[in-house]
């Protein structure tokens, strides 16, 4: 796995980011892409001695494209930068939540896990009611040392707690969530080399499983909104 050639055309990608040069690279592309998916294969090997509900998954099955949706966005380069994967029992739907990676250039890769997503509505109703009738679990998995050593719970989040739940509820500041993820920021270093970053992506994930399972509990039941 030659993650430095991921690196390099990440790079190149982010000072050429037009159509006429990734076509012009085209096999350049694919090189990197295939050196993603080795790594994810590896990560799904390492990730499933803990969790063994993702061993099935096939990495070309849990990668998301390099084209940007530019619709609404005032940057209109039409490429991210970034490869990224999200590993889960059913693949690389944000339900069942799972474990995301993502490698760009400029020290901007990071490691995460939770519902990132805040769309869905009965997802985040669900989420919601798990943690105002589970705070005791809920506390106990965010406060635990090692999780607390790397990870702190992120999200979209309103400014008042929802109409239905008590405002001075225990836990009442993630009551207010729309989607619950953590972060743990990878630099350029820690990734370019990959048997370093597969035992610490290996040994993070592992130490973010109980909150995704957490958060999965909440989520039995959940399906995806029909397109």
């Amino acid at each position: 796995m030659n993650v430095q050639m991921i690196l390099d055309y990440l790079s190149a990608l982010c000072m050429n980011n037009n159509r006429e040069w990734y076509h012009a690279n085209k096999e350049d592309y694919k090189k990197a892409n295939a050196e993603f998916e080795k790594l994810i294969q590896a990560l799904i090997l390492e990730i499933g001695t803990f969790d063994s509900s993702v061993l099935h998954n096939n990495p070309k099955d849990l990668t998301f494209k390099l084209v940007r949706d530019t619709r609404f966005s005032h940057d209109k380069s039409p490429y991210n930068p970034a490869f990224r994967a999200h590993i889960s029992s059913q693949g690389k739907l944000p339900v069942p939540v799972g474990y995301y990676v993502m490698i760009k250039p400029g020290n901007q890769s990071f490691l995460g896990g939770g519902l990132f997503a805040d769309m869905f509505r009965d997802a985040t109703a669900m989420i919601r009611d798990y943690i105002a009738g589970n705070g005791e679990e809920w506390e106990t998995v965010i406060h635990e040392p090692a999780f607390e050593k790397y990870f702190t719970v992120r999200g979209t989040a309103l400014k008042r707690v929802p109409a239905g739940y008590e405002r001075e509820h225990p836990q009442a500041q993630y009551l207010k969530y729309k989607s619950w993820y953590v972060e743990y920021p990878l630099q350029d270093d820690e990734v370019k080399n990959a048997e370093i970053f597969l035992a610490k992506a290996a040994e993070l994930f592992r130490i973010m499983k109980p909150f995704n399972d957490c958060l999965n509990k909440a989520l039995m039941g959940f399906t995806m909104p029909a397109r």
